[in-house]
Formats: structure tokens, sequence, C-alpha cells
């Protein structure tokens, strides 16, 4: 066995002083004191937090976008994502119009199977709805795939609103969940035109043309549709804007159940004025090209207080990089061909920690990095809990580091970080995947013990 010891177990009903016991992939047991036997491995875990591993559901990882490909692959990724303590990643699989969501999973699993350092689940994102679509749904429920994605913007992924009814209320009766990437995409399309017509055409123009209107106006329709379909659950997806916010308020207010909402560190901590930051190329605000974009520091207050507040179920990332050199700063002279999205995957648990780890505390922490998306996205009980039979998935974090995160001193395979330079404290100091170390001190030891998890 292997014992952790001397810790503090963030559990659902409090911080317990406890050592824990991992035996095979499941925890055997949890106990004041825990004597090691002959052969044992012990973890000196004291001074630190013993966490469930951390859960990251919403990742782009070793996908192509029909010009380039993300520069993190699914063993770059994952091997990045336990060095900051994820251990289960939740990637979006899609179909690409003309193909069977069979079709798209068996080549996510292609991908995938026997590179990854943490476990890795897979969403369904769905650009094709037909009756043919529809009958596959059942065989993805029983292939362990219980969430789907619809898009309101991306002229070749999106949907139009009587498709997204029909998706809904088809998944319901399945126990599925729909997260829907909400942005009107005429609207977008249009303010891009507007916008590159004013001469506009560096990054700073990615953010004029996706003001707040479009998300929230997108949000509100998207509840709508999720209540004609009886309350259909649905995940509104990397939430960056007050207005949204105030839409959601507005649904919860009315009755509706079944809201679940997800934002990212990108939201909460940084702002718009991102965009016109210049570097050394003169065009370092590509780095923030993603979309939803980064948002006024209002927004940014807004969001950090509904977290404080609850009303947010899970902090994912929307991991989806691109070189800044090569990739991003391939086209200059117009924002609208700019590959679109960031990395984080690997900084996610450490910016939170030093953002708000001070007022959520470590119980906090782990509602929105482990046991929200795990309750979501049915992973728990299982996944996102420190309890005896569940998967050994776990993160002792020492909250006494303090370092600073740098684009040279990262797992990722991007050649940038838009943290660079922000002093944090905290670090992975052992993480486990399956019962197998996967990382110490924040390094990965080389082992590949991710499995797909079947939910």
């Amino acid at each position: 066995m292997i014992i952790i010891k001397g810790g503090t177990c963030v559990q659902p009903e409090g911080l317990r002083r406890a050592d824990v016991a991992l035996e095979g992939d499941r925890i055997a047991k949890i106990a004041a004191n825990i004597e090691p036997g002959q052969g044992d491995q012990v973890v000196d875990a004291a001074g630190c937090w013993v966490f469930p591993g951390f859960i990251d559901a919403h990742t782009h990882l070793q996908c192509w976008t029909g010009m380039d490909w993300t520069a993190d692959t699914f063993e770059t990724g994952t091997r990045a994502a336990a060095c900051g303590g994820t251990t289960t990643i939740v990637d979006y699989a899609t179909q690409d119009r003309g193909m069977t969501l069979e079709e798209a999973l068996r080549e996510w699993h292609s991908r995938a199977d026997g590179t990854c350092t943490a476990n890795y689940a897979f969403h369904m994102a769905i650009a094709d709805w037909s009756d043919a679509t529809r009958a596959e749904l059942p065989a993805m429920r029983e292939a362990g795939i219980t969430s789907f994605k619809t898009y309101f913007a991306y002229d070749h992924l999106r949907l139009n609103d009587a498709q997204t009814l029909e998706v809904l209320e088809a998944l319901k009766p399945l126990g599925g969940v729909l997260c829907v990437h909400c942005e009107n995409g005429d609207l977008v399309n249009e303010l891009q035109r507007r916008t590159l017509a004013r001469g506009i055409t560096g990054p700073e123009g990615h953010a004029l043309s996706r003001p707040p209107v479009v998300e929230a106006e997108a949000v509100s329709r998207l509840l709508y549709l999720a209540h004609l379909a009886g309350d259909a659950p649905v995940n509104v997806v990397h939430l960056s804007t007050k207005l949204g916010l105030e839409a959601v308020r507005a649904a919860r207010a009315r009755g509706q159940k079944n809201i679940f909402v997800e934002t990212c560190p990108q939201y909460l901590v940084m702002d718009e004025t991102r965009y016109l930051e210049e570097g050394e190329d003169g065009f370092t605000g590509a780095k923030y090209v993603m979309s939803p974009p980064l948002r006024s520091a209002e927004n940014a207050r807004a969001l950090c207080e509904a977290v404080l507040d609850g009303e947010v179920d899970s902090i994912a990332t929307d991991h989806c990089s691109f070189n800044l050199h090569g990739q991003k700063d391939r086209v200059r002279d117009d924002f609208t061909r700019i590959p679109n999205g960031g990395p984080g995957i690997e900084h996610r648990p450490v910016v939170m920690a030093t953002a708000l780890g001070g007022q959520l505390g470590p119980a906090g922490l782990c509602r929105l990095l482990s046991e929200g998306p795990a309750k979501v996205f049915g992973l728990w009980p299982r996944k996102g809990r420190l309890a005896e039979g569940a998967d050994a998935d776990i993160c002792v974090w020492d909250p006494r580091v303090a370092w600073t995160i740098t684009a040279a001193g990262q797992h990722q395979a991007v050649d940038y970080t838009p943290y660079e330079g922000m002093d944090v404290t905290g670090r992975a100091a052992w993480v486990f995947v399956n019962g197998e170390l996967a990382v110490r001190d924040g390094e990965p030891v080389g082992s590949k013990p991710g499995r797909y998890v079947a939910r």
C-alpha cells in the first residue's frame, strides 16, 4: 500500500487530519493513524492539503481546426495537467459535418489511448444533427458518454435553435447534460465585418467584435430552450460576463432547474487590456485571442463574486493551445484568422489557489476543481472526493511553496503562458493517478497511468 501520512484531508464534511491508504487503484482506508506494514510506501504530507485529484472538464487536446493542430497532444496535455494536480480531464470529441458520432469517438480514442498521464473522459460535440445522429445517442451513452456539446457560434459547428431544442429533448431521457458555447454567431460574424471595416485588424479587434451582449443573448436563449425542453440539464461553458451571469440568475429565479455554470481562470484574473500588449514583436496581444474574449475588470469582479457566492459549479480551462510564434502570429492583418484559443491546463489549480484560495479555503477550491465537475459530469462518487472505495486519484498540495509561472518552466507544449510572471503560492507535491505516482514536486516521474473513464 501507499500511505499518505500527516496531511489535512479535504472532504465534503470538512477538513480532517487523517492518513490515507491507497491499494491498487482505490482508496483503501482513511483514518486518524494508519501504521505502515512491511513493504508499504509512506508519503510525508505534513503541512499539506490532501485533495481528491482535480478535474478539468473543458479541454481541447490534439485538435485540428482545419488550419492548425493544437500545440498540446493528449500526451503533453495530460502530463502538464498532472503536474498541476489535475488527475482527470474531459475533452471535447467533435463530430465534423458528414461524420458519425461513432467515427468521432473512435478518432478521439485513437489520439488519446495509451498516451495519457492523467485520466480522460470525453464530451461529444454535435455539429451534424439529423435523425441518424439522434439514433446514435443511446450508443454514445453505452460507450460512457453522458455529456454533449453544441455551439451557437462558428459556422462550421453551430446548430440552429430548432436543432438545439431537439438535441435537448433527445438527451433528457438519457440523463445527458448539454454543454453549450454561448455566443450569437450571426452577431459575431457581422461585428467582425464591421470591426475590420473600421480598420481595426489587430488582436484588440477580437474583443471588440464579441461584446458581452453576444454572450448574454445566447445564454438567455439557451436557458429558455432548455426550459421549453422540460428543464433539460445544461452547462453554460466558459461564462465570461456579468450580463451572462444575470441571465443565469434570472432563469434560476424563475425556478428553472438543472442549470450548471462553468467559468475559467482567465475570466477571473485577467482583463481586456491584455489585447493591447505589444511585446518584442508588437503582437503579444494575440496570446489572448480566445472565445469568449477577456472582458473588462468589472466583469471579472462580478464573476469572482459569483464564484465566492457559490453560483458557479466548476472552474475549467478551455485549454486549446496554439503557439504564439508560427501559429498565432502567422496572420497579423486580420484578427479573425488568429488561431482561437489559449493554454491553462497546467496552471488552473495554482492560479485559483493564489487568486481566490484565501477566500474560498481548501474546501471551496475542492468544490470548484474536483467535486463540482465530478457531480455535473457523472464522475461522482468515484472521483471528486476522498472516501474509502473511491478512485485513488490524489493531489497532495503544499500550500507553502512560492514560485513564479513562466513558459520556460512549464510542461505544456505551447511556447507561452498567459500567466507569465505571475507570482503564485502552492504546488502539487505528490500526484497519484489510479494509485500510481505520476508527479513529484510539480515534475512528472514518467509514468502514464491515465485511462479512459466511462461515465
